[in-house]
Formats: C-alpha cells, structure tokens, sequence
C-alpha cells in the first residue's frame, strides 16, 4: 500500500523522534545505516522532508537532522501525504476502478472498516505518540540488530 519512499520516510521520522532533538542531531549516513536503507535515496527524502516542516537539519559540523517539538506534532498521515499523496487510501484494494457501497467489490466491506482505522491510527497519532508506543512495545525500524 505504501510505497518504498514512504515507508523509509516513516522508519526514519520515528528514529529521529526516539534519539535526537535540537541539540543532537543524526547524520543521513548513519540513520541509513542504523535503519538498512539506501543512503542517497534516503538523504532525497530527507531533503523533501526538511522542506516540508516534517523535519529538522543544520549544515555544518555539528549539522544533521533532527525533529524539534513541532515536528513531534505530525502525525503518520502528514508523513504519507508528503511523499505518496493520498490516492492509494481511496482506491479499491482490488483495483477496480468503480467500487463503492453501491457497487462493491468482493472485498470492499472488508477493506473499508479496515482502511478507515489505519486513517484514524495514521491521523490521529502524534510522531511521539508512535515513538513511545514503539519504546513500550519493544518494536524494532531495523531488523540490523535481531538474529534471524
């Protein structure tokens, strides 16, 4: 559902809300390492990201990039609309160009109930929010650290 870029924009948001802040910030070399992605295309996201309000950076020395307290303040939602748009939330899940309650497909009232919660989680969550649940869960952005 969610494209390549969209979802390294996710993992590396939540890195940065969980391990910086305005007086420490993370290289886009070592978040691409920590997180097992791309570095350039990472760095391009970043980039969009940055111009976007959805993060923070500084040049120089002590630069890199980081999310403020307002950057805290997004949700998910404003993370997916930035990079993928909203279009693939509005399709069918089967593809089909006409499906609505009038005219369903064999899935729609499945895929309905379940899109509209992601929205609701993906909107209404804050970035810290995300960040304190995943510290309380235990849950990884990177599989780098676990044996498999």
């Amino acid at each position: 559902m969610l494209s390549n870029a969209a979802k390294y924009a996710i993992r590396s948001i939540l890195y940065l809300a969980m391990y910086t802040d305005r007086k420490k910030k993370i290289r886009v070399k070592k978040i691409a390492e920590e997180l097992s992605t791309p570095q350039p295309f990472l760095a391009k996201i970043l980039q969009k990201l940055t111009k976007s309000k959805l993060v923070s950076s500084t040049k120089g020395p002590n630069g890199g990039f980081y999310l403020s307290e307002a950057n805290k303040q997004n949700s998910i939602w404003d993370i997916i609309e930035n990079i993928d748009g909203t279009v693939k939330f509005e399709e069918c899940f089967l593809g089909l160009k006409k499906c609505e309650d009038a005219n369903p497909c064999p899935v729609h009232y499945i895929a309905v109930p379940f899109r509209k919660q992601i929205l609701l989680d993906f909107k209404d969550k804050t970035i810290i929010e995300f960040s304190k649940e995943i510290e309380l869960s235990g849950s990884v952005l990177s599989l780098k650290k676990i044996d498999i």
